[in-house]
């Protein structure tokens, strides 16, 4: 019999589970890593232990004190979990407006939510200045600092990008993710591209993101918005810039709307908003790729927490989604067409 000796021991060892409707439709083998099975229901479950697990190591967070961070949700309900676990107390910073069922689930774990205004990262009053600024106020608080701090990609690179490696038997051939703090593609794409150089790699970015655009221009740029929550920067942070990415492709809200309701009723799987724009780039990839690809996507979160927008349609119309989103077939044949859209990130 193996047990764990607390919660946080069942993070990870997530299993990998194949679409099998995309997989017929593109002729790719498509895979998604399960990540809504850790405990905290998402993949900021890894971050969250490996940035405390460190700190506690490293002298930085000693017992009763309170760690504090800034987050869109998923890293605030993973360190709440965590820092419930070992006997912290945690503060989480959350801009408005982000789904109430993330906010719920940080409450529930008795976690401090201090909610602020969104602004833009310039502001002295956006949610990482905030938290921040709070943590250096006092010398019990430990900032977690989840875009700078590397124990971040370190988690996926020591867990994540091994078992992958471990789950295809080493056939794994293509990888896609969004990017929120780079912390996944940061540390999943350094440790395969170890094992095998051939590996591609691709970036999937929503609109009102601007990693895109940087990695075609080195620019930060964007253009319209997303309502996806916890994915896509402005800014260079120290986790993404561990990734190793061969591609990048820019999606819109409308395609992850559209991949969502598919996988809903042709494979029974529910994906939050996140998880749906990696299965689009999923997509993509096959789309643009060899057929019999190997491609293994991401399953960020729980479905059920985008249920107050990407599957309320009230929420979808005020937001001018279509009214019927295309069907997958329609999407691929989209995406074979859109190779001048691909951005080529080594040439």
């Amino acid at each position: 019999m193996q047990t764990a000796n607390n919660i946080t021991e069942a993070i990870g060892n997530t299993d990998l589970v194949k679409i099998p409707s995309l997989s017929r439709l593109s002729g790719s083998h498509i895979y998604l890593k399960c990540e809504f099975q850790n405990p905290g229901g998402s993949i900021k479950d890894r971050a969250a232990l490996q940035l405390v697990k460190d700190a506690i190591a490293n002298g930085q967070l000693k017992p009763g004190m309170t760690i504090v961070e800034g987050t869109a949700g998923n890293t605030g309900i993973g360190l709440a979990l965590v820092a419930r676990a070992l006997g912290f107390n945690m503060l989480v910073v959350m801009p408005k407006g982000q789904a109430l069922e993330k906010q719920r689930m940080i409450e529930l774990y008795g976690a401090q939510l201090k909610l602020v205004d969104p602004c833009p990262f310039a502001d002295p009053k956006h949610f990482y200045h905030t938290a921040k600024r709070l943590a250096d106020e006092r010398d019990d608080y430990w900032w977690a600092d989840q875009f700078e701090n590397t124990s971040n990609a370190k988690a996926h690179y020591t867990g994540t990008g091994p078992e992958i490696w471990q789950q295809t038997e080493g056939q794994v051939t293509t990888v896609v993710s969004v990017s929120g703090t780079g912390g996944t593609i940061g540390g999943v794409t350094r440790y395969l591209k170890e094992q095998n150089q051939k590996i591609r790699t691709w970036l999937v970015d929503p609109d009102g993101s601007g990693l895109y655009q940087y990695l075609k221009t080195g620019e930060f740029k964007s253009q319209g918005n997303s309502f996806t929550e916890g994915i896509g920067i402005m800014r260079a942070v120290a986790n993404f810039k561990q990734a190793n990415i061969d591609y990048a492709i820019n999606l819109p809200d409308a395609d992850l709307v559209a991949i969502a309701q598919h996988l809903i009723y042709h494979d029974g799987i529910l994906l939050g908003s996140s998880g749906a724009l990696n299965v689009a780039g999923a997509l993509f990839a096959a789309a643009q790729g060899p057929k019999n690809q190997h491609i293994v996507t991401f399953a960020c979160d729980l479905g059920e927490r985008s249920f107050s927008k990407l599957y309320n349609p009230e929420f979808l119309a005020r937001n001018n989604m279509p009214a019927k989103p295309v069907t997958a077939d329609q999407l691929l044949k989209q995406y074979q067409a859109m190779a001048d859209q691909t951005v080529d990130v080594k040439n």
